[in-house]
């Protein structure tokens, strides 16, 4: 069960260690200053959420380290939370995987598959836990259900005959959550990451109970990057509408990006329609003359995932660059000597931005959830901005990719431009244990001249592990602003044209403000 959209105290905790990783960065680079910001975060000294203030403090310093795109120290090993602080750090090249970490001495060490009898159990006559046991694991201790470790086989049956549902199956919520079976337990019982498995869908961050997952920014190198005076251009993700409250328009958002100091703001929109096109003609080109199905392209865990577990299929998989690569290469055409940030609501595209086809588009890759942390630390009052103007790049398509089945929507609805008796199957997954079983499908012969969409985070970019609020709020403003956009369909964009003619004169009809 994910915790996102719930303001708990380690949603508080994240925001913080955001927003003063990006004070820290504003107001200078006295390396020693960080030693201060775990005592601002936790003051005090009575501890509030641990069992010590200490612990508090130092799994916070261990956030801000993360934050600040470096590795966990050693727990065994003495360091400064600024060691490995050099002039590499702000030149954006420590950013590198792992991106998702676990801080060992904030994991509660959660039962994993393990039976327990609750207070609940009644100690009724009938006792069919004890019958149904194949192991004679279950006995009656002062009245009630007991049931011994060293002999249960986790089989469940008792579970499952219980008539009070007073047995249950405590399982460690991160493991739960992760459709790659990637999260196990160490020698002492703490959650470890199998990064062969692992494809930084970033689920499992908003699934711990106990704050014990975090992942690595690029805050404090793209404040350093703006304050060299380079152009920087944030390319925003269709997920943003509604994120940031629900006074804040689209303009407004805008206004205050440009506050921070970017050079300008592309809706990653229209990189979403250019992608919906191209994998529309891939799919009339290959379906079912060369592949039996195709499956979309646009969620990087879903598609390496798909490759890893189902190789087979690698050719099923479109090739079609995501939108954010499409936004982020025209940029880069516009202007050469931009750099480029993503904004938008997942774990997964920082790993994507480390593939050697992405990393020279995109430059660095934020999360709504870190903007907000920069937009606290300048005090901006987002809600208070004279709205900018020319917001308005995408069709409701590709607005349409960040809820689940937006994608092959939108897919389907070119293909029906192109050739109207076209019947086209879809099927739509999103959680990756779900696209798993879609796939297994697949390989049965089941989605033979399908569509396939994937998307590893369940109700699709809107529940990412970096956005701010409730996941059926923010599909309801996606598809409300997706009823804005002046044109529908992918194929209707004034950037269509771009996809056969990638020539210079594209940019002057590109109205991205100079």
């Amino acid at each position: 069960m994910s915790l996102k959209g719930i303001f708990t105290v380690i949603a508080k905790v994240r925001r913080d260690v955001f927003t003063e990783v990006a004070r820290f960065a504003y107001e200078g680079e006295d390396y020693n200053k960080l030693e201060e910001i775990p005592y601002k975060i936790v003051p005090g000294e009575v501890a509030q959420i641990r069992e010590s203030i200490f612990l508090e403090r130092a799994i916070v310093g261990e956030r801000i380290r993360l934050a600040m795109g470096l590795p966990l120290r050693k727990v065994n090993e003495h360091a400064p939370l600024s060691t490995g602080i050099d002039e590499h750090t702000v030149q954006n090249i420590i950013y590198k995987p792992p991106f998702v970490n676990i801080i060992k001495f904030a994991c509660n060490s959660c039962p994993d598959n393990v039976y327990k009898t609750t207070d609940i159990c009644r100690g009724c006559l009938a006792r069919p836990c004890i019958e149904v046991c194949p192991k004679n694991a279950v006995s009656m201790v002062n009245g009630k259900s007991f049931i011994d470790q060293e002999k249960c086989i986790k089989c469940g049956r008792c579970k499952n005959v219980c008539p009070y549902s007073a047995i249950v199956k405590l399982e460690r919520p991160c493991a739960v959550s992760c459709g790659m079976d990637a999260i196990k337990s160490d020698e002492l019982g703490r959650a470890t990451i199998d990064y062969d498995k692992c494809v930084s869908c970033g689920v499992c961050i908003s699934s711990c109970p106990f704050g014990a997952i975090a992942d690595k920014t690029q805050i404090f190198q793209l404040i350093n990057e703006m304050k060299t005076g380079n152009k920087v251009i944030a390319e925003i993700a269709p997920a943003f509408a509604g994120q940031f409250g629900p006074k804040v328009t689209p303009e407004k958002l805008k206004a205050a990006l440009l506050e921070l100091g970017f050079f300008d703001v592309v809706e990653v929109a229209i990189g979403a329609d250019l992608c919906t096109i191209e994998e529309a003609e891939d799919y009339l080109a290959k379906v079912p003359e060369k592949l039996d199905f195709m499956a979309t392209s646009c969620c990087p865990s879903w598609s390496v995932m798909a490759k890893k577990q189902f190789p087979e299929f690698k050719e099923n998989i479109s090739m079609a660059m995501t939108p954010m690569v499409f936004t982020a290469r025209f940029i880069k055409q516009r202007y050469e000597d931009s750099k480029v940030v993503f904004i938008g609501p997942c774990v997964s595209k920082k790993l994507e931005a480390t593939r050697k086809s992405v990393k020279s588009h995109v430059d660095y890759v934020l999360t709504f959830e870190e903007v907000m942390g920069m937009f606290e630390a300048k005090g901006i009052k987002l809600e208070e901005m004279e709205p900018a103007t020319n917001f308005n790049y995408g069709t409701g398509a590709g607005r349409g990719f960040a809820v689940s089945g937006g994608v092959a929507s939108a897919v389907v609805d070119v293909i029906k431009k192109i050739d109207p008796d076209r019947e086209v199957p879809i099927d739509k997954a999103d959680g990756l244990k779900e696209c798993r079983n879609m796939l297994l499908l697949a390989k049965a012969g089941k989605r033979n001249g399908y569509l396939l969409e994937g998307m590893a985070c369940p109700g699709g970019c809107v529940a990412g592990t970096g956005t701010i609020q409730p996941v059926n709020k923010s599909t309801a403003t996606i598809n409300n602003y997706k009823k804005k956009a002046e044109l529908q369909v992918a194929n209707e964009s004034k950037y269509a044209e771009v996809l056969a003619n990638l020539d210079d004169s594209w940019y002057d009809d590109w109205d991205i403000e100079k």
